[in-house]
């Protein structure tokens, strides 16, 4: 029977919606699944931040009655302020192997996309890039960390036979084994301490609020060059802030000054994915938070989930005194593995630091692709 694509519009649909990649990924040890509480928040436009500036609009396929794909249509209205060039997303997309199933949705993405007068499809990004994007196109034995994507090998036949081409690569950096704070690291740092007029410090978890505020500035700026970046509104950031805050590890946490005023961020959090792999059903309750909380003093990795510094400061060295406290903390800590993701491919500056300093190298990649409507 051919492929029907349906609208998500009641809620046993967004159900479905919601459990579909088990389905997929059943046995599949690399898998992380995600928890169902966030999953239902993140799909609501009554509780989701994203929807009070744009718009979304989720489909299942199905062949013979049975659920066969996912994927859902975005129209990001901050994106369009920004760049004004008629690009729309897909996202969450999810498909057992098959070209008809995975072509039937990207035709239906696309055409909802068309009716609100965009031009282009880009993908996958889940909302926006301040959320989760790319598709995994190597590194497939490996998990990923958190608030990574996963997906299987075959999805870049999927897409790439829709007619999407490659629009931008974002880099995962490792390190890994990790015993000591590299040589190269320690010297260049204690070389631009000497002229130094900034000063790093932790955040205060007792005025979060506070340097919360100061993060958005920081962050909002910093990345405002960067390509595809949208500023993240104020109830984004309140989102982002309790999403996070379970997981802040203050002395990883780093925000620099200059006569106390915020030039630099930088965040790392423990990689609760190592965790959250063990909980299959997805499920905290009635007996998942117990092996969550087993499994979070195992944890041993790290994933460096923000680092920026404003243009007029960044031949300071700020970033690589970031590098340096985010180790020796971290170190301290028990954590010996980290991942710095991701990192677009042409943010040249950021990447020959960490391969100069760090020593370390691309781990994996996530590509975005495009085509026009």
């Amino acid at each position: 029977m051919s492929i029907e694509i349906v609208p998500v519009h009641t809620k046993n649909e967004m159900t479905q919606f919601i459990k579909f990649p088990w389905k997929i990924y059943s046995g599949n040890p690399n898998w992380v699944p995600p928890l169902l509480s966030e999953q239902k928040k993140m799909f609501s436009k009554q509780r989701s931040p994203f929807f009070e500036h744009s718009d979304a609009e989720f489909f299942l396929a199905k062949r013979n009655g049975e659920i066969t794909g996912r994927i859902a249509a975005i129209k990001n209205n901050n994106h369009l302020k920004v760049y004004n060039d008629g690009v729309g997303f897909f996202g969450f997309f999810e498909a057992i192997n098959d070209r008809e199933t995975a072509h039937a949705l990207f035709e239906k993405a696309a055409a909802w996309l068309k009716k609100q007068g965009l031009k282009y499809i880009r993908g996958p990004e889940n909302y926006s890039q301040n959320e989760t994007a790319g598709l995994l196109i190597d590194a497939f034995d490996q998990p990923p960390v958190i608030e990574m994507t996963y997906n299987p090998p075959y999805y870049i036949d999927l897409i790439e036979s829709a007619g999407f081409k490659k629009k931008m690569d974002l880099y995962a950096y490792s390190i890994k084994d990790v015993n000591d704070i590299p040589n190269r690291l320690a010297r260049a740092v204690k070389k631009i301490r000497k002229s130094a007029d900034f000063t790093v410090r932790e955040i205060n978890m007792k005025k979060l609020d506070e340097d919360v505020k100061r993060v958005k500035l920081v962050y909002n700026a910093a990345w405002a060059e960067n390509w595809g970046a949208v500023p993240l509104t104020d109830n984004e950031i309140e989102d982002l802030k309790n999403n996070l805050k379970p997981v802040i590890i203050p002395d990883m946490a780093l925000i620099a000054e200059i006569d106390g005023n915020p030039v630099g961020v930088s965040f790392t959090i423990p990689d609760i994915n190592e965790a959250l792999i063990k909980l299959r059903s997805g499920r905290l309750f009635p007996f998942g938070i117990f092996k969550l909380l087993w499994y979070n003093r195992k944890i041993t990795g790290t994933r460096t989930v923000i680092m920026g510094v404003l243009k007029e400061h960044r031949h300071k060295g700020i970033d690589i005194v970031f590098y340096y406290e985010t180790f020796k903390n971290g170190l301290r800590r028990g954590f010996n593995k980290g991942e710095m993701s991701w990192i677009l491919e042409n943010n040249l500056h950021m990447r020959r630091a960490l391969e100069k300093i760090y020593g370390t190298h691309i781990a994996k990649t996530y590509r975005l692709f495009e085509k026009e409507m």
